[in-house]
């Protein structure tokens, strides 16, 4: 069994005023399955949001689209009165159909409907950060995003959100969100084997603003890669330590936000992300996704 480092792996870092461990939490999968509707075990799931706070971290992803509703609920129901240090970060951008798809709702109406919604579920007066989502289940899609964008600066505007990001992007659109208002963040899909957004990372590390890969570990299709396995192996380590780790040394910008519905998964994640990799394990892991 692993055992867990005395501080949280990575340090922490700065959106806009707020300092955040590097190493978050993701809520997506306290819902139930397929994000949708209540977690089969409701105590288990305030148990791992209570133990996330308990570890240090500071830095909590969420959405009221997951249930719909039903983690910023539990969030609720687990942590608050937060913590000062306490940070949640939602998105707005996207409602839920009764098959469990992802429609976008960027109209001015949904995204002040959203922001409401997760305002009153959170228990909150002000959101720390609130990421435009863009695209479509399928990922980023090209086209203007300022209609939606300049709908969340006007409710920034009014104190109900402090910072803003962009979520499932282009590097186009996150050029244009720049152009409209600063941003902090910007949350797309990224890991070893999908490194499309190389060089955008590298742009806002030079730019002080963080990059949250989704499904680090590869979401519904977990990593599968011999060179993973192999330096796994070698380090006596589980290809998703491994896969933590690598992305808290790819760049200093890089904000981890691995989920789970299990205190011990959430344990594993926090020990396996303080791996440490050597130069050559590095080198290794580099050609996955070239």
């Amino acid at each position: 069994m692993s055992t867990l480092p005395a501080s949280l792996p990575g340090g922490t870092w700065t959106l806009g005023d707020l300092t955040v461990t590097r190493f978050g939490y993701g809520a997506m999968q306290l819902a139930g399955p397929w994000v949708m509707g209540p977690p089969a075990d409701r105590d288990g799931a305030l148990a791992v949001l209570r133990e996330a706070v308990g570890l240090g971290i500071t830095h909590i992803d969420t959405a009221d689209a997951y249930g719909p509703h039903i983690t910023n609920h539990l969030i609720r129901e687990a942590l608050h009165p937060y913590l000062d240090s306490l940070h949640i970060v939602t998105k707005v951008g996207a409602t839920r159909d009764q098959e469990g798809g992802w429609p976008p709702a960027r109209r001015p109406e949904d995204l002040r409907r959203f922001i409401n919604e997760n305002l009153e579920n959170l228990g909150l007066e002000t959101l720390d950060v609130v990421n435009l989502r863009l695209g479509d289940a399928q990922g980023p899609q090209p086209g203007s995003l300022a209609e939606a964008f300049e709908t969340l600066v006007e409710i920034q505007q009014q104190g109900l959100i402090r910072h803003l990001g962009v979520s499932n992007a282009t590097p186009e659109q996150v050029a244009e969100a720049q152009t409209i208002a600063p941003i902090v963040c910007v949350q797309n899909m990224y890991n070893l084997a999908h490194r499309h957004d190389d060089e955008l990372i590298d742009e806002l590390a030079e730019q002080g603003i963080a990059y949250v890969p989704f499904f680090p570990l590869g979401g519904f299709t977990p990593l599968q890669s011999s060179a993973l396995t192999a330096v796994a192996s070698r380090l006596d380590a589980t290809p998703m330590s491994v896969a933590l780790a690598w992305l808290l040394r790819r760049s200093p910008n890089i904000l981890l936000i691995p989920g789970t519905s299990s205190v011990a998964h959430l344990r594993e994640n926090v020990a396996g992300a303080g791996l440490s990799l050597s130069d050559e394990d590095l080198a290794e892991l580099d050609k996955i996704g070239r």
